[in-house]
């Protein structure tokens, strides 16, 4: 399990009509390395509005369709959620979301 590794996590919520969603882990390395339980991900949307806190994905990545990392709605996933293994993103898509996490945070 690493930083940028795409998964396919079981969400039956009320709030998100699908059951299954994928996420994008954005924790960094020693968290997901450590004891703790939980990592930091994003989900991935099928839907893209061109926002800059928003990182176009699709096949190369290993999903069915083209889509999206939304780094507006970051969330807290238990590692043990973490099963289904889609693929990982390029180096080149890591620095694309390292900048859309960075606008999403309002960090310099």
């Amino acid at each position: 399990m690493k930083r940028g590794d795409l998964y396919r996590v079981y969400k039956g919520t009320l709030h998100d009509p699908k059951k299954y969603r994928i996420f994008v882990i954005v924790s960094r390395q020693i968290l997901i390395d450590s004891k703790f339980s939980t990592v930091i991900c994003a989900p991935v949307y099928s839907s893209y509005d061109g926002l800059s806190t928003q990182v176009r994905i699709g096949i190369e990545e290993g999903l069915k369709y083209e889509s999206s990392i939304h780094c507006d709605e970051l969330v807290s996933i238990q590692k043990t959620s973490l099963r289904h293994f889609i693929g990982t993103l390029s180096h080149d898509k890591i620095e694309q979301l390292n900048q859309a996490l960075k606008v999403a945070l309002s960090l310099s």
